[in-house]
């Protein structure tokens, strides 16, 4: 557990190591919880007793991304720390040498869908939702969040969710190639999840990190690189002169 909490792993045998995200009550994503999640990606990619990750969250939500109400207030500085946070964690997840397996059992939305998309392996419930709706709420894409976008979505679904903010549904999702396979019900998601976790934790672990990175390296340099270029503090923050009214209007329900 970490120390505010928010991230609680359990071992499920064999090496595979269950990581819940949990920011009750949608794990609303904060600057602080994106770098708790990444040093903590960053100790289990390293640590040799764990052969497999299994991602899921004990809420009805997945994840809702950031917090509206929250972010609509940020100063530059704060903006600033999101970004960093943004960038760092998803890289983290993206770059991690360890099989990771996202087990969605509800909404994954903006930010939060990049817990998903940086996963090597997707199993939605039948009830899960997943959107970019960054758009709507007056908000482009940091560099890291960006690129693995394009990397993990071709560029129909990148039309379908980034320019218009919508979400989809999980049959859809399959469709588009987000999640790779759909349960019932939540004893299936975590049956399922653990099952593709177990296959995965069975590749030379090497040889799996290996061309893991062969897939993703030139993706993970450019990131690096934009993070270096200044990526994680944008000139003049990360929101403009629409944000504000964008969030209120998302807040308000207006925005549906």
């Amino acid at each position: 557990m970490t120390e505010a909490g928010w991230l609680n792993t359990r071992d499920l045998g064999d090496g595979i190591v269950e990581l819940q995200l949990g920011r009750a009550p949608v794990n609303a994503l904060s600057a602080d919880f994106l770098m708790e999640f990444a040093a903590k990606i960053d100790e289990m990619g390293q640590d040799p007793a764990v052969s497999a990750i299994v991602l899921k969250s004990p809420f009805k939500v997945f994840s809702a991304g950031l917090d509206l109400k929250e972010a609509q207030e940020f100063d530059l500085e704060q903006q600033h720390a999101i970004v960093r946070g943004l960038n760092e964690g998803f890289l983290a997840l993206y770059s991690c040498p360890k099989p990771v397996v996202a087990a969605v059992g509800g909404a994954a939305i903006a930010g939060g869908l990049f817990f998903v998309l940086a996963s090597d392996v997707r199993v939605g419930h039948s009830r899960s939702a997943y959107g970019l709706a960054e758009v709507r709420v007056g908000a482009d894409f940091p560099i890291g969040p960006l690129e693995i976008a394009k990397a993990t979505l071709d560029s129909n679904t990148q039309r379908r969710l980034m320019l218009t903010g919508q979400s989809i549904g999980p049959i859809a999702a399959r469709n588009y190639g987000l999640v790779d396979i759909i349960a019932e019900d939540m004893e299936d998601l975590e049956i399922y999840a653990l099952r593709e976790a177990r296959k995965l934790a069975e590749l030379p672990p090497q040889t799996f990190a290996s061309v893991k990175m062969q897939l993703r390296g030139e993706v993970i340099d450019r990131i690096k690189a934009g993070i270096a270029a200044g990526g994680n503090a944008p000139e003049g923050g990360w929101f403009n002169s629409e944000t504000k009214a964008a969030m209120e209007k998302m807040i308000s329900g207006r925005g549906e």
